[in-house]
């Protein structure tokens, strides 16, 4: 088919001296998409982060969760040291993928995403399903964009499906993937965002584009959301 990307130099890329509970993860297999969200077919999560494969044009389908609690503070994450993709950085309260099975690839009212959601706030950090229950979800829309690690070695080329969610949950986190966890309002968000590189903090780069581009309209709505959310792609960053 179309992504047919198996050269000898990518079957040799080795994930030697990364955590083994992380390259495991690296052979789940999530959803390759066009740059409308069609279905083209699946991929490793190894072999869709790899830079190499980015710049030939793989893209896959992918969720951005933003929890609040009933207060109205976001729910951030710093990522483990353990990722192998941006690792250490914070970000929004939860980022991963869809996997390529009929339970997660259901676009109905985006449940798919949401249930992929829902797998992995428990699998990350812990969150109990009943605590975040699919009903809850709220779907916006969906993001496409780019992003290089330094390493040049990995990268993320997303369609990134964004869904808010507000419940007082439960959190303990898995410290596989997370190494810290903050609630925080918009006033602390967006000094540390304007101060994070003078801190040395780094930021994911999808969480500062959804940051850039949607988000605070959003948090600005939490009681009613309804006046928003498109059935667009939004291309946003540098491609």
């Amino acid at each position: 088919g179309l992504f047919r990307f198996r050269s000898l130099d990518l079957m040799m890329t080795s994930l030697d001296g990364y955590d083994p509970l992380q390259v495991q993860m690296m052979e789940e297999e999530v959803i390759l998409v066009d740059e409308q969200d069609n279905v083209l077919g699946k991929a490793s999560k190894k072999e869709s982060h790899l830079a190499e494969n980015i710049r030939k044009g793989m893209l896959h389908r992918a969720f951005s969760v933003f929890l609040f609690n009933t207060k109205g503070e976001l729910l951030l994450q710093q990522r483990a040291a353990e990722k192998i993709t941006f690792p250490a950085m914070w970000t929004n309260t939860c980022c991963s993928h869809p996997l390529y099975f009929p339970a997660e690839m259901d676009t109905t009212d985006a449940i798919g995403v949401k249930r992929a959601a829902q797998r992995k706030l428990l699998q990350e950090l812990g969150i109990p399903p009943e605590q975040v229950p699919l009903s809850k979800f709220k779907f916006l829309t969906r993001m496409h964009y780019k992003a290089y690690q330094e390493d040049g070695k990995w990268a993320e080329h997303e369609v990134d499906h964004i869904l808010f969610i507000q419940a007082d949950v439960t959190v303990t986190p898995n410290a596989n993937e997370v190494m810290a966890v903050q609630y925080v309002t918009q006033p602390a968000l967006r000094e540390l965002v304007a101060t994070a590189a003078e801190r040395d903090i780094k930021i994911t780069p999808w969480f500062r584009l959804i940051g850039e581009n949607f988000l605070y309209k959003w948090w600005d709505s939490l009681a009613d959301l309804s006046a928003f959310g498109d059935d667009q792609v939004h291309k946003v960053g540098e491609h």
